[in-house]
This record gives structure tokens, sequence and C-alpha cells, in this order.
């Protein structure tokens, strides 16, 4: 197999389901996740999202400051479970999800309910793929942590924020076999959930574990025939692997059931540069 073809498929994928693959797909490498541990690291101090928040606010334009100063302390003031949206849309606007998800954190901590907290870890779960400052990232899965185990305090059927936490762990790199063993304890009760069987299934792409990577996609066509991106990241898994005419297959699957127009058009043009 080429670069080029390894590329292209790439490409394809990330094309197609980009929402997948920054929502989903785990960010970092965390080793051969469902058969091995990793050695404990040391205890390491980590910067508050607080701290990152107050030097970013030292370098706001003057009237952008004053702004968020004037909406942070009516947020503040209020008793409403809502007040600090203002705050959360303006570190939206200001491209910072990672900022934005400490004050939906702060209305979560008002709510006081599962979704709430399940809200809050998703929003620093997923910032951390847009975040240029690795110094900021064990920050973020810690606080992510904290607001996932809060949600299955207030309801231990949350199963969603079970699936991130064990996600969290294994991502932050400090106890990745803690999280893997969450969620093989969630399959013990609810393997048919997709999500789960998703997290897995980019965990093994992850640490290129190719055959369970497989396992686990075709898991998920079992579970909902109708999430056909699966094709896509098993065709990719057995390119990985070589087997061109099983990548083939999954590509043809995946065109023959695609409403997507343009993504039907790229993926026909490979299989005929794959067939070559």
């Amino acid at each position: 197999m080429t670069l080029v073809r390894k590329t292209q498929i790439g490409l394809l994928i990330t094309a197609v389901v980009l929402f997948v693959l920054l929502f989903l797909a785990p960010k970092t490498h965390s080793g051969e996740l469902e058969a091995k541990g990793s050695d404990s690291k040391p205890t390491e101090t980590v910067e508050s999202i607080e701290t990152f928040i107050t030097m970013a606010t030292k370098s706001l334009k003057p009237e952008e400051k004053s702004k968020y100063d004037a909406l942070l302390a009516s947020a503040k003031n209020s008793k409403v479970d809502t007040a600090y949206v203002p705050v959360v849309e303006f570190w939206d606007k200001q491209k910072r999800p990672d900022f934005a998800s400490y004050f939906v954190e702060q209305i979560a901590e008002r709510k006081q309910t599962s979704l709430a907290y399940s809200k809050a870890g998703d929003r620093y779960y997923y910032s951390v793929r847009f975040i240029k400052d690795n110094n900021e990232i064990p920050a973020l899965y810690q606080s992510a942590i904290r607001c996932y185990e809060k949600a299955i305090e207030k309801d231990a059927k949350n199963v969603d924020a079970k699936i991130q936490l064990a996600a969290c762990f294994v991502e932050d790199g400090k106890d990745p076999m803690k999280g893997i063993g969450l969620l093989r304890e969630v399959e013990k009760t609810d393997s048919n959930n997709v999500k789960l069987q998703l997290t897995f299934a980019f965990f093994s792409v992850k640490s290129q574990q190719w055959d369970k990577a497989i396992k686990r996609f075709n898991k998920v066509l079992v579970i909902d025939p109708l999430y056909i991106e699966a094709y896509l990241h098993l065709a990719d898994a057995y390119e990985q692997q070589g087997q061109t005419n099983k990548t083939i297959e999954m590509l043809e699957k995946y065109a023959s059931v695609t409403d997507d127009a343009m993504a039907k058009k790229e993926v026909l043009k490979y299989i005929e540069q794959l067939k070559k």
C-alpha cells in the first residue's frame, strides 16, 4: 500500500465523518489499550482552568474586557441557573471552547443535575481537540473527569457519562487501564451501546490493533445498520492491513447506501484507484 493511498483514504474519512473524528475518536495515542496496561506516571501539578482564563482575560482588548467583566459580574450576582450562558457565549465567540466549558460547569453547579454535569464534561472533553497550548490539556481532562464523576453521582444510570469518563482516563494517559476497566463494566450490562463500541474501536485504531478495531466496527453495524460511516472506518482498517479486496468491499458498501453525492463520488473514484 502506497503512502498516497494511505493518505487519501484518511482524507476520505475526514471529509465524510469529520464530526465523528472530532468528537468520538480519541486524540492521543495510548498504547495497546485493550490488551496492555501502562506504567503509572508520577503525580504532577496541573494548573487550573481559572488560571488560564485569568491570563487570557488580561490579553483581551479593552472593550472586550469591559464587556466580559460586566457579563461575569451579572452572572455572579444572579440566582438564575442559566445566568452564565452569556459568558459561555462570549468565550465561544472568542473561539475559546475551553474557557466556555468552565462556565458551562458553573451552570451545572447551580442546576445540580446529572445532565448538566454531563454537558459540562462533554464541553471540557471535546475542547481538547482545539487547544494549542498542551500545558492546558491535563487541566481540561481533570475538569472533565470531575464533571462526569458528579454526573454519575447524581445518576448512576448515566451510561454516556461513564463512557466519557473512561475515555478521559484513557486519553489523559495517567490511568488508561482504569478507563478500559470502566468500559468493560459498561459492556457487561450494555454491550449494544453504539457509543461504547465506537469508543473501543477508536482506541484500537489509535493503538493500531486493526483486528480488534474491525471487530468493534462490525459490532457497531450489527447494532445500528444505519451507522454507515463504520464502513469507511472498516475500509481504513483493512487497508492498513493490506487487504485491498476487503477495503474495496467496505467502500462499495458505503457508496451503495450513502445519500451524500459528493462523498459517493469521491469513494467511487478511490475504488477505481485501488483496482488498478
